[in-house]
């Protein structure tokens, strides 16, 4: 049974409110910024010479001076609710990504994983919190308390208004305020049903031992699978891809979900290293770790082909309304956008490429974390670049930020390890459970 230590309760505590109070400082300094401040912001923006349109909405509507300040307003208020979504979104985004690693081990019934069963039900527990911080903002979006998704204003889907926008007015019977909040509902509850259902019924299997119980467990498991597939690729279009409505792209959905998917295997790395490393899980071993090192290594490969293929295929068809997405990335965030390339494809291919240092704790551990890194920054360049613009290099925003990240990373921390320390961290019920003790990679 593991113990949840003091100190790494603590840990996670103070995480949490340095996390709070940096976010608070960071809003504040935000809501500090005058108009005349903006201003002076968006002229240093044009002087640069950069200026590509960071979202579709800057092309639609008046273009004279003011209407270019107003965006600039929207864009540098969006700071704080726009550092705590991506942070959110991605970490909710991991949790489930972990849970649906976990059912696809139980629906092709292998059995080198069973050991780390309630590894991945721990991170599972984190989805209910994390989908009510979406929920939170969800409400906060749809009452106009925030304005990260522009097609929510009323006035773009109006034809007798000067800002009409006849794209948004198309796409209105599924962007649409109510139906938006009852997806995120569907999501939300969803998975938040599924990781407490999933549980109970392995729970079930070892009070039982029943292979009936285990066929449930099964079904349960393909189920979600299914729920996944779906709800996977509508909130990437709900919570991500509409940031930008006039920007499409057929692989967004699987792009979005392999980036939650490779971090959620290196959690589950991270985790399973950390209990082996205590004592509390002594037959996890050096084949347990190279089969995660393998999945690790092959999702960040499927990752770059998803990043590749979505942005070669735009970028060598030059369609202006498709290129603005990434053109404006350039411009912009040069120092985020095509880096984190080096961090996602270029040390995982290198350091990870060997079957043998896929039994190096060490080096698989620090390259989980390179991993999570990595992708928080992806999915900081999926969110920031349509909700703020160009206006992130100030200290408002490195400081919330830093602060979402430290709140959520804290909270995520609370919960995986407050849950894990509930479960019997042996599932022996679980008919593959010798298989996955005496488990060893042949070559």
């Amino acid at each position: 049974m593991y113990s949840f230590s003091p100190k790494l309760k603590s840990t996670s505590i103070i995480l949490l409110v340095v996390g709070l109070v940096l976010f608070a400082i960071g809003f504040f300094m935000n809501k500090g910024l005058t108009t005349e401040k903006i201003e002076h912001m968006m002229e240093a923006v044009h002087a640069s010479g950069h200026t590509a349109p960071m979202h579709s909405s800057e092309m639609v509507g008046p273009q004279d001076h003011a209407a270019h300040l107003e965006h600039a307003e929207l864009q540098v208020h969006n700071q704080p609710l726009a550092s705590l979504h991506f942070v959110a979104v991605f970490f909710f985004g991991v949790s489930c990504a972990v849970l649906f690693f976990y059912c696809i081990q139980h629906a092709a019934h292998a059995g080198w994983p069973i050991i780390i069963t309630r590894v991945m039900e721990a991170i599972a527990s984190y989805i209910p919190y994390g989908g009510a911080i979406l929920i939170i903002m969800m409400i906060l979006n749809i009452t106009h308390n925030g304005h990260l998704f522009h097609w929510m204003d009323p006035e773009l889907t109006d034809p007798e208004s000067a800002h009409f926008d006849v794209i948004l007015f198309e796409k209105k019977r599924f962007l649409n305020i109510p139906f938006y909040a009852i997806r995120t509902i569907i999501y939300v509850a969803g998975a938040s049903f599924f990781a407490w259902k999933l549980k109970a019924q392995s729970k079930k299997v070892d009070e039982t031992k029943s292979k009936v119980e285990y066929q449930f467990l099964y079904r349960w498991a393909v189920g979600y699978i299914v729920f996944f597939g779906f709800a996977s690729a509508a909130w990437a279009w709900d919570w991500l891809m509409s940031i930008d409505p006039h920007w499409y792209s057929t692989m967004y959905i699987w792009y979005s979900m392999v980036s939650c998917l490779s971090s959620g295997i290196a959690v589950i790395i991270l985790l399973s290293v950390y209990l082996k490393k205590n004592g509390f899980l002594p037959q996890f071993n050096d084949n347990h770790l190279h089969d995660l090192g393998v999945f690790l290594f092959a999702t960040s490969m499927l990752w770059t082909y998803t990043w590749f293929a979505q942005f070669m295929l735009y970028w060598y068809a030059n369609v202006p309304e498709e290129v603005n997405y990434f053109f404006g990335r350039f411009q912009h965030y040069s120092p985020t956008f095509l880096p984190m390339l080096i961090v996602n494809f270029l040390l995982p291919l290198l350091v990870l490429v060997s079957s043998s240092i896929k039994r190096n704790y060490k080096v698989v551990t620090v390259m989980a974390v390179v991993v999570i890194l990595g992708h928080i920054l992806d999915y900081f360049n999926m969110v920031m670049p349509g909700t703020v613009g160009p206006y992130w290099k100030t200290p408002e925003v490195f400081v919330l930020v830093l602060g979402s990240i430290l709140f959520v990373v804290g909270l995520f921390m609370f919960t995986v390890l407050t849950a894990l320390s509930k479960l019997k961290l042996i599932p022996t019920g679980n008919p593959y459970l010798h298989e996955s003790e005496i488990y060893e990679y042949p070559f």
